[in-house]
């Protein structure tokens, strides 16, 4: 995959135990992530995860277009990219499989943003959280079903 180059000053950014913000987009912006059982297929994938490939997620948002979520590396934790690839793979084949919604489900990037501090993870899960609100999908964000946290993350 060529490097693109809004990321390559990535290989340059190094932190202890980085926290990570992530959002990833469906192909075409296709609402179909908050249907067919796909909220409880995403929470299963980021339960697994530490013991599939070493990343450890904590809080997320679902979208019906998008999902955000924040997720740490273990010490054997593969790169974020390729963390994030694999994802998408094992999501998109189980998405394909059990709601029957045509390939391709995920866009091919991904945002990311290193968290540097407690208070910035604090403030970006705020404006993520009420994402359903501002949306209009709900009258409130402790009313919206595809929000959660599947472990604890910490600076």
């Amino acid at each position: 995959m060529p490097e693109r180059d809004h990321l390559r000053r990535l290989s340059n950014v190094w932190a202890q135990n980085p926290i990570y913000f992530i959002t990833a987009c469906t192909r075409e912006r296709r609402p179909i992530l908050t249907t067919h059982g796909i909220p409880d297929l995403l929470v299963n994938s980021w339960q697994v995860s530490p013991e599939i490939n070493g990343w450890v997620v904590g809080r997320y948002v679902i979208m019906p277009d998008h999902v955000h979520f924040f997720a740490t590396p273990r010490p054997e934790a593969k790169p974020l990219s390729f963390f994030v690839r694999d994802w998408k793979k094992w999501t998109a084949r189980r998405i394909t499989e059990t709601a029957r919604i045509e390939p391709p489900v995920w866009q091919a990037e991904f945002f990311d943003h290193v968290l540097r501090s407690a208070k910035s993870y604090g403030e970006k899960w705020d404006y993520v959280r009420e994402n359903p609100v501002r949306a209009g999908l709900a009258a409130s964000a402790d009313a919206w079903p595809f929000s959660g946290e599947c472990a604890t993350l910490r600076f």
